[in-house]
């Protein structure tokens, strides 16, 4: 398997397995062809030094998963970097084979090379799995996260 950077022509299977989901069916806009606005919002992330956004391949060269690891700057933590890890899905068709693993290895590894001191994440609790999941790898729920949504 490979994990690369994401390029344009991905979009679309990255929207795909993101929709893929009892919540993202709910606020996403899948569709062919594919919204404007996941193209736009490509461009910006591809064009931002704190953004990487991966898809990883399986031998044939086919994506069968995504995350993307965001790099925030602040004066905290002595001028500290903290690495989030969003939208991390894995074609249902290969769930449960250690792909999303794969991906987080990846991020960890990434966000030392960049000199984090913590890498964090959130997680809806309608998604009990993947809550059990982060922790298998070492996540700890040390902090209460609240959100305010403006659209």
């Amino acid at each position: 398997m490979t994990i690369r950077k994401a390029q344009k022509e991905d979009v679309s299977v990255i929207v795909q397995m993101i929709a893929n989901d009892k919540l993202g069916k709910l606020r996403e806009d899948y569709k062919l062809p594919l919204p404007e606005k996941y193209l736009k919002a490509f461009d910006n992330i591809d064009h931002d030094p704190n953004q990487e956004l991966v898809v990883i391949e399986d031998e044939s060269g086919k994506v069968i998963g995504t995350l993307q690891l965001s790099f925030i700057q602040y004066l905290t933590y002595q001028g500290g970097i903290r690495a989030q890890i969003e939208a991390v899905r894995v074609h249902e068709a290969y769930r449960g084979k250690g792909i999303g693993k794969i991906l987080f290895q990846w991020a960890i590894e990434q966000s030392k090379l960049k000199g984090a001191h913590v890498v964090q994440l959130t997680t809806d609790k309608k998604r009990p799995d993947a809550l059990e999941f982060y922790k298998t790898l070492g996540f700890v729920a040390s902090h209460e996260g609240m959100k305010l949504h403006l659209l």
